[in-house]
C-alpha cells in the first residue's frame, strides 16, 4: 500500500539498525559512484531510483573525452539537476598535465559544467608545488576539488607516510576530501592486499596521523570492503568506485538493512 505524497513510509515505521545516515548535502557520509560509460536513459533511472544516496558521480578514466559534446552536456545537466556532483576521472587531468594543459583543461571541465575535479598522479609524477597549483587553481575556478593518493601500479605504491604527508598536503591547499585509491578491482592497491583485504596497520596510520580523517573518501568496490568500512567507522564513512548497480545494495549496508551489517548490530547488543 502506498499513500500518496509520502516518499518513503517504511523510513516512518522502522529505524535503520546501524543507526542515522546523513542527508544531503552531507559532508560525511558520501557516496562516489564511477561510470564508466552508462547511457542518458541509464543515468537517468539510476538517479529516479538512487539519487538521494549518491554524491559524486565520476566518468571513470578519461571517458569524457569520448562522448558528443551535446550528450556530455545534457548528461552533466542531468545528473547536476539531481544535487550530485560530477567530475572527470584524474587519469584524465593527468594527460593535461603531461601536456601542460591544466589551466585550458579546467576551464573545458568548467565550461561543461561540471562541478568537481579530480587531481591525482596515480600514473604520472606531479611535484608536490605543482598538486598545489593544481588544487588552488581548480578551487580558485569555483570546483569542488577532490585530491587522490597512491599509485595505479602496485610495484610504484607510496609509502604509508607518504600517503599520510600528501592527504595533509592537499587538505591544506583546499581539497575538500582526498581519495584513498583503491581502483576499480580493490586488489594489491593502496591499502588493499592482493586479496582485496583491508592493511590494518597501515589503514589505524593513516587515519590517526591525518589532520581530518573525516576528509578521506576510501574507494572500496567490493561488498566486503564497504561492510568492514561501515562495521569499523559507522554508516557514515565516506567510500568511492561504488558500481552504479550497487547503490542500493550499499546503502543497505549502511542502514543495516543487510545481513552482514544487521549482523555486527545484533552482536553489540
Amino acid at each position: 500500500m502506498t499513500k500518496k505524497g509520502t516518499e518513503k513510509m517504511w523510513q516512518e515505521l522502522l529505524q535503520f539498525p546501524m543507526g542515522k545516515r546523513t542527508a544531503k548535502p552531507r559532508t560525511t557520509g558520501i557516496t562516489m559512484i564511477i561510470d564508466k560509460g552508462l547511457g542518458l536513459g541509464e543515468t537517468r533511472d539510476l538517479l529516479n531510483l538512487a539519487g538521494d544516496y549518491i554524491d559524486f558521480l565520476k566518468l571513470g578514466f578519461g571517458t569524457a573525452a569520448l562522448y558528443y559534446n551535446e550528450v556530455l552536456e545534457e548528461k552533466i545537466h542531468l545528473v547536476t539537476s539531481h544535487g550530485v556532483d560530477i567530475y572527470p576521472g584524474g587519469t584524465f587531468l593527468e594527460v593535461a598535465v603531461l601536456q601542460d594543459k591544466l589551466r585550458q583543461y579546467l576551464a573545458m571541465a568548467r565550461d561543461f559544467g561540471f562541478t568537481a575535479v579530480e587531481i591525482s598522479d596515480g600514473t604520472i609524477d606531479m611535484s608536490l608545488q605543482l598538486r598545489a597549483q593544481a588544487i588552488s587553481t581548480a578551487c580558485e575556478m569555483g570546483f569542488k576539488v577532490l585530491s587522490e593518493v597512491g599509485k595505479k601500479d602496485p610495484d610504484n605504491e607510496f609509502e604509508i607516510k607518504d600517503i599520510i604527508r600528501l592527504v595533509n598536503h592537499d587538505l591544506s591547499c583546499g581539497a575538500c576530501h582526498v581519495i584513498v585509491e583503491g581502483r576499480e578491482s580493490g586488489k594489491a592497491v593502496g591499502l588493499y592486499d592482493r586479496e582485496g583485504n583491508l592493511i590494518m596497520s597501515e589503514l589505524e596510520e593513516l587515519v590517526y596521523s591525518v589532520r581530518d580523517a573525516s576528509k578521506l573518501i576510501w574507494e572500496a568496490p567490493l561488498k566486503e570492503q564497504q561492510q568492514e568500512l561501515i562495521i569499523r567507522f559507522g554508516p557514515n564513512v565516506n567510500m568511492g568506485n561504488i558500481n552504479p548497480h550497487e547503490v542500493l545494495a550499499l546503502e543497505a549496508l549502511r542502514a543495516g538493512l543487510r545481513a552482514d551489517t544487521l549482523k555486527a548490530v545484533l552482536q553489540r547488543t
